[in-house]
């Protein structure tokens, strides 16, 4: 074997093994969602908006809260957050939840954070509504470099 054939080896066990290091990564992440019960989930989803730098982050008594499970204030503006931690797309009641909260509350801005995406009624009905979605692409990014919540 010459020097090019060794090098071209090489760089493929590399590629091989950071895809499959990325893939377990990944994979880390969702089995810790996927273990957590929608309250669990909620204080994850609290620590994480306070970690990223929202302020007066409250996680709502439960019962009676009209769907909004966090409350937080981000340079100014208040978030009414409904979260959902489900196995398959959250759809448009989590909006309709997330608007009525978003009142009842006060706030400026009503969102609804999920581990998973969103329906396409559930999308459009967000834009109508003016709630923020916040799926589990968003959340990867905000946990992205923080590795407390890959452990």
């Amino acid at each position: 074997m010459n020097w090019m054939t060794i090098v071209g080896v090489a760089v493929l066990l590399i590629l091989i093994i950071l895809f499959f290091f990325m893939r377990y990564k990944k994979a880390r992440t969702a089995r810790h969602w996927d273990d957590m019960d929608g309250q669990d989930f909620e204080y994850f989803c609290a620590d994480l908006l306070q970690k990223r730098g929202f302020i007066e982050v409250e996680v709502t008594k439960g019962s009676g809260d009209y769907g909004i499970d966090i409350l937080a204030e981000k340079e100014g503006v208040t978030y009414a957050i409904q979260c959902k931690r489900y196995s398959g797309p959250v759809g448009v009641k989590a909006m309709q939840e997330a608007y009525a909260g978003r009142d009842y509350y006060d706030r400026m801005v009503g969102v609804v954070m999920t581990n998973q995406y969103f329906t396409t009624p559930a999308v459009e009905a967000a834009r109508k509504l003016k709630i923020l979605l916040w799926d589990g692409g968003y959340i990867d990014e905000l946990m992205a470099g923080d590795t407390k919540f890959l452990n």
